[in-house]
């Protein structure tokens, strides 16, 4: 465990320092409860010496030549490479991941590294006709300064890097606030990374702390313009709210309430299969992840029996066996909530096809139906390992009951027609949405995020640039205006 207690510190400036705070935040592995460090919480006056150390640092490195930036990013996916094994075995601990999961980020991560890589010498400005004769425009891309991040307790690893990667490459600082169930893999482990690729002091530095040690601190400081963040619609809410007061970007990855839909022309076993990963990948633990599973009446026989299969000889215990598909989710807090959810369901008429029990924070696979009309659990996000098997009547039906939700994150169709798939994809009003393959996807070249309470804002690709930049026009005048006056 000396890993985690080595990484469990605050990094500031450069430095490995502990909080000034009262208390500690307690990491722990939550599937056999040991305890993993202690972590003092930073005090907002660590928030204000992280974002004056980035503030101090980024103007030096925005006018550092980009093949020196991209150099660095260079060596941080080769060191990722090398600590590969480290890297997943750190998953498993701290956030009770698979190792097919913790491989499954290390590949993201990796990947937004190489796109940043690109990213750091991406064209910087571009020339524009002017209607005055004698004038030039030129429109400047530059960073926005400083970037906060603030990142989930789901994906921390591969949602910290697919803001502090990229935000990097394009000339800024960042300041990252990982969540305090994952100090080591969000935070301090991103910090290791970078600070062994030789990138100068100042410009990563990351914040293990509380809003209730700190409040707003994090968000209201003067120095970032960009506030980067993961986790509910609920949190997303108070952070739009209050950066808008000081006039600040955000980037904001929600919650969602994603559907599987399968059409009644689909390769059912291949549906069966996608439908599987999509719901209980992590525990069910994805904002992607398929809450709801729509299956064509005419079919529901079929995939019902397959899928309810499939589910029940999903094994669930020790992340570190191999075989195991469900470990444990977050806390028990989280194990007692989803085991009281789905005991209020039943009691309000569901029918569980499969039951799944709870061991611990080991929350077995459950699989619901004949849900009552106006049942929450419809509409809301359930970051657990509950899977709401529904049917309907036709395209028109699906349609409806997909786009009958206050999400729109991710999606997916299954159909024997591809075409048939885009167009019904078309309809759904949702950020992202696949055709024959699971609602999990993440592609470093494509433009992630949501809409309705989803998100705001993408990452990803050519979004990074809108997200990590801003633009300044200026203009020159090589011949004579003429003034009015």
């Amino acid at each position: 465990m000396s890993f985690f207690h080595e990484l469990a510190h605050q990094y500031i400036d450069g430095e490995w320092r502990t909080g000034s705070g009262s208390w500690d935040i307690i990491d722990f592995n939550p599937y056999n409860g040991e305890k993993l460090a202690a972590v003092t919480v930073a005090t907002a006056l660590e928030v204000d010496q992280a974002y004056r150390a980035a503030e101090r640092a980024q103007q030096e490195w925005a006018a550092t030549n980009p093949y020196e930036r991209r150099a660095v990013l260079e060596r941080a996916l080769r060191i990722t490479g090398e600590r590969t094994e480290q890297i997943v075995e750190a998953i498993t601990d701290e956030l009770g991941g698979t190792r097919l999961r913790a491989e499954y980020e290390v590949r993201g991560a990796s990947e937004v590294l190489r796109e940043a890589i690109r990213q750091s010498l991406r064209p910087t400005g571009r020339l524009l006709p002017a209607v005055s004769d004698g004038r030039e425009n030129r429109l400047y891309r530059l960073p926005v300064g400083v970037v906060g991040v603030i990142s989930a307790f789901n994906f921390p690893f591969l949602v910290g890097m697919k803001s502090v990667a990229p935000a990097l490459a394009l000339g800024n600082a960042v300041v990252v606030k990982p969540h305090q169930s994952a100090p080591v893999v969000g935070g301090g482990l991103i910090a290791r990374i970078f600070e062994d690729a030789g990138l100068p002091a100042g410009l990563l530095n990351v914040l293990i702390t509380d809003s209730a040690e700190i409040g707003d601190a994090f968000i209201e400081h003067p120095v970032p313009r960009v506030i980067s963040f993961s986790g509910s619609d609920r949190v997303g809410r108070h952070i739009a709210a209050t950066a808008a007061g000081f006039f600040k970007r955000t980037i904001l990855e929600l919650s969602g309430n994603s559907a599987l839909v399968v059409l009644e022309d689909a390769d059912i076993d291949y549906a069966v299969r996608a439908a599987v990963f999509s719901r209980f990948l992590y525990q069910g633990q994805v904002s992607m992840a398929a809450n709801r599973i729509l299956v064509d009446r005419s079919v529901a026989a079929e995939f019902t029996e397959r899928f309810t299969a499939e589910v029940a000889a999903l094994k669930s215990g020790d992340p570190r066996d191999p075989e195991t598909r469900i470990g444990p989710v977050f806390n028990a807090f989280q194990a007692d909530a989803l085991t009281a959810l789905v005991d209020r369901a039943v009691a309000d008429g569901a029918t569980a096809l499969v039951r799944g029990r709870t061991r611990g924070n080991v929350v077995e696979p459950t699989v619901l139906t004949d849900l009552p009309d106006g049942s929450p659990l419809l509409t809301q996000e359930i970051l657990g390992p509950v899977a709401l098997l529904m049917t309907f009547d036709g395209e028109d039906d699906a349609v409806t009951i997909v786009n009958d939700s206050p999400y729109g994150l991710s999606g997916a169709v299954h159909t024997g027609d591809a075409e048939r798939g885009v167009r019904f994809a078309q309809r759904i009003v949702s950020g992202m949405f696949h055709v024959n393959d699971s609602t999990v996807q993440d592609d470093p070249l494509v433009a992630f995020g949501g809409e309705k309470t989803s998100g705001v804002g993408r990452l990803n690709g050519e979004a990074v640039v809108e997200a990590f930049t801003t633009q300044k026009w200026m203009s020159i005048q090589h011949g004579r205006s003429v003034f009015p006056f």
